[in-house]
């Protein structure tokens, strides 16, 4: 009798064991554990903007073109269930507005998985915890108040357990046009800088142009995003210097367009008062710049040409 009482004990502690086992190999929300696969596409247009698959080897993560706030999205998805538990109910829920081309939220792609009390105008499908795959598409609207200034990952679709736990979810990148904008040109300064680098122009040049673009991230970050594509366009630089022996001469350049982000830091942060005395400082550095100009002049040509463009446009952003 005692042996078979051990033997049950010593049946519940690996069974305790092995449901804490699966329940640590879970991944967050988000990672393919539910919901293994989704497409995003415009509805209008049929455009695909972003696709994702957990199921390929590598993961397929593709974001194709930009979402906006109030953007029209349809988002089919496919949840995985593993195991049945029949009396196991789970929800689906979106956060997001009705949609202006579809008088539904969704539409069943699976016909043959049985969905509980099915009214696809709701913001909310249940359905019970059946083994196999359910494939539903998503209508909505993103919401015209998501993405004021920064982009934000916005939660379209949650999976929620029978208790109201989060078992899974989707969201996508929102951003805004002016921040769409500034990526694009993000894009393309980086690609010109790894150019610049394989070309051989001077390291002095190259730090310069490093210093900007991570000062335009720093403002992109904080929501300033007209100051970081000014920024970004004061690098169309024509004539780039080559490496020289006066390279060195481009070293105070960094300290002129750092001065330039503080200006624009301080256009969003701070008072006229204290934003005179910046454009004060940035005006005689911008001086400074000139004598520098005219010394290079009569060491090399190319790097004096360069100087005077980059001056030139540090005026036009001041208005000098």
């Amino acid at each position: 009798m005692k042996t078979k009482v051990l033997a049950i004990c010593l049946l519940i502690l690996l069974t305790i064991v092995s449901f804490g086992s699966i329940a640590t190999t879970q991944g967050a929300p988000g990672e393919g554990d539910w919901i293994t696969s989704y497409r995003v596409v415009d509805p209008t247009t049929q455009q695909l903007m972003v696709e994702v698959d957990f199921d390929t080897q590598p993961v397929t993560n593709r974001s194709l073109s930009p979402i906006f706030a109030g953007s029209e999205l349809a988002i089919t998805f496919t949840v995985s269930v593993a195991a049945t538990a029949p009396t196991t109910v789970l929800r689906l829920k979106t956060a997001m507005m009705p949609s202006s081309t579809e008088d539904v939220y969704w539409k069943l792609v699976s016909q043959e998985y049985e969905l509980t009390a099915y009214n696809p105008a709701s913001q909310e499908v249940a359905f019970f915890q059946t083994k196999g795959e359910l494939t539903l598409t998503l209508y909505g609207r993103v919401p015209i108040t998501v993405a004021r200034d920064i982009p934000v990952q916005y939660l379209v679709i949650t999976l929620y357990g029978p208790a109201g736990e989060t078992l899974d979810n989707i969201k996508v990148k929102v951003v805004t046009a002016e921040m769409n904008e500034y990526q694009t040109i993000l894009l393309q300064k980086e690609e010109k800088l790894q150019s610049l680098k394989d070309s051989g122009v001077a390291p002095g040049y190259i730090q310069l142009y490093e210093n900007v673009l991570n000062e335009s991230r720093v403002q992109a970050s904080l929501g300033n995003v007209e100051s970081a594509i000014g920024m970004l366009n004061t690098l169309s630089v024509s004539n780039e210097p080559a490496s020289s022996a006066v390279e060195g001469l481009f070293l105070p350049v960094v300290g002129v367009l750092v001065a330039v982000a503080v200006v624009f830091g301080f256009m969003f942060m701070r008072g006229r008062g204290k934003m005179q005395y910046v454009l004060m400082v940035l005006e005689d550095q911008i001086r400074d710049l000139e004598g520098l100009t005219l010394r290079a002049s009569r060491v090399d040509r190319t790097i004096s040409t360069s100087l005077e463009s980059v001056k030139d446009r540090l005026k036009s952003v001041i208005g000098m």
